[in-house]
């Protein structure tokens, strides 16, 4: 399976409502004021977008690779607010509020906290009364996607029985009508194929292809998702079909009548099926 179908089903796992139990963070996270999106340059024609949640940063230029910050721990460093990133060199971002603007710095991991900024080069960011077409065109799904995912980290990790189910459909039910349809879940695909693109420092033209593949994908991805929980039949998926047998884990109570039966049968028939799902997962 490539890569972009392994992100696709990662994100249908978490569409099902099999996301592990995550840490949760008391962390006091960006600043409101400072959230939203920023731009570099003119507002006709940017040369970088900034794009601020609560625990993350995304950084997209015009004519270069993007940046992702998923920031593990966030604190005030004077003026600044010091965001710290995951990775083994916990990359950091330095914000903070500069008259009707923003100024972020991306310091050197070889200075100390202590000394920060430092010489760091400080860029300058404002707001713009709307981002230009083509921006919103290619980054709205995926910076909508990236402050969804927030909520549904706190959702997937309260270890709140149905809470992560609940979380998905809220964050994802564009419809308003507490189920997921499948363009809402092939949303959620291209959200996450996004994500992934920007992580991994792709420039807008990877990402505008990855849009595209993720369009297709999604769709199949979407399908494939709805008729497997669907199981009332409606072409849509509600929070409880999400929570199915994930909610009141282990509690059906069986029976001491019969007596085992040989199960090759089943097994055989059970790799079958699993083949032919991996096989439809990774048509392009």
């Amino acid at each position: 399976m490539s890569r972009f179908r392994m992100r696709i089903a990662a994100a249908l796992l978490l569409a099902a409502g099999t996301w592990p139990a995550l840490a949760q963070s008391s962390q006091p996270g960006v600043p409101e004021a400072l959230r939203g999106a920023w731009f570099a340059g003119g507002c006709a024609d940017p040369e970088a977008m900034l794009a601020v949640t609560a625990r993350a940063a995304a950084r997209l230029e015009t004519g270069g690779p993007s940046r992702l910050f998923r920031f593990r721990a966030t604190a005030e460093h004077g003026a600044w607010t010091l965001g710290t990133a995951g990775g083994a060199e916990a990359p950091r971002l330095l914000l903070r509020a500069a008259d009707a603007g923003l100024e972020t710095a991306e310091p050197d991991a070889k200075l100390r906290d202590d000394r920060l900024p430092g010489d760091s080069m400080v860029t300058a960011w404002q707001r713009c009364p709307a981002p230009p077409v083509a921006l919103a065109a290619l980054h709205g799904e995926g910076v909508a996607f990236l402050a969804a995912l927030e909520h549904l980290e706190a959702g997937c990790g309260s270890g709140t029985p149905g809470a992560c189910a609940a979380a998905i459909v809220a964050q994802a039910d564009v419809s308003g009508d507490n189920a997921l349809s499948p363009a809402e879940l092939a949303r959620l695909a291209r959200g996450a194929a996004w994500v992934a693109a920007v992580q991994e420092g792709a420039t807008a033209e990877v990402v505008g292809g990855v849009a595209g593949i993720g369009t297709l994908g999604g769709i199949l991805s979407a399908r494939l998702l709805l008729e497997s929980l669907d199981y009332d039949g409606d072409g849509r998926l509600s929070p409880a079909e999400l929570a199915q047998d994930r909610v009141g884990f282990a509690t059906a109570a069986g029976t001491t009548a019969g007596s085992p039966l040989r199960m090759d049968g089943v097994s055989e028939g059970a790799a079958a099926l699993r083949a032919l799902m991996e096989g439809l997962a990774t048509l392009r």
